[in-house]
């Protein structure tokens, strides 16, 4: 006696079919690539196919080619980031010490000039828009008669090193009064900027 088929209902006509997720594909394809690249590495006897040893052996090489290549640029970048810096840095001082030999030099051209560090007080440092640096020097005349001034004042760094130098001339000052002048730097400097008297002569 034949068994008879079941037969197929209306929900089963009207199903839908089920498909494998294409990851299973993809995932079967990828392990048949891997097992034929083994294959093909090996030969029948389990010696590596020199063709494939070739290949690797030159992408071995290529690598080590560019990472050499890379480490070169980041080295060649590093020196001439250094080389800037310091040249950036010569050419500071350079100025620096241009600004404070012309600064002495004005104060030691004052003819009959007498010492009057003591009569000069120097008020806190600013910074003004254009970068320059600033600070009021306040003048007071000690003697008996009127004087002018002129005063030379070093905008230094927190290690004490001069980053530039400027005189002004102040006008006649009475005796026992006291003047003000602002003395601004030559340059734009930046960092925690102080201000000395570095010469103060009356006339």
């Amino acid at each position: 006696m034949e068994r008879q088929q079941p037969r197929r209902t209306h929900q089963d006509q009207a199903a839908p079919t089920v498909r494998r997720p294409r990851v299973l594909a993809v995932t079967a394809l990828a392990a048949a690539v891997l097992g034929a690249t083994a294959l093909a590495g090996c030969s029948s006897d389990g010696d590596a196919n020199p063709t494939v040893s070739s290949v690797a052996s030159a992408a071995q090489s290529a690598v080590s080619a560019a990472a050499s290549a890379v480490q070169s640029a980041v080295s060649e970048a590093a020196s001439a980031a250094n080389s800037a810096i310091a040249s950036g840095a010569s050419g500071a001082s350079s100025a620096a010490a241009s600004a404070e030999a012309a600064a002495s030099s004005a104060i030691a051209g004052v003819k009959g000039g007498l010492d009057a560090k003591d009569d000069v007080t120097l008020g806190p440092v600013t910074t003004a828009s254009d970068g320059r640096v600033e600070v009021t020097a306040t003048v007071t005349d000690h003697a008996s008669q009127s004087y002018r001034y002129s005063v030379q004042v070093n905008f230094t760094d927190g290690s004490g090193n001069v980053l530039d130098a400027a005189v002004v001339n102040v006008p006649e000052v009475a005796a026992g009064q006291s003047s003000q002048a602002t003395v601004r730097s030559n340059r734009s400097l930046s960092g925690g900027i102080s201000a000395v008297v570095a010469r103060a002569v009356r006339y």
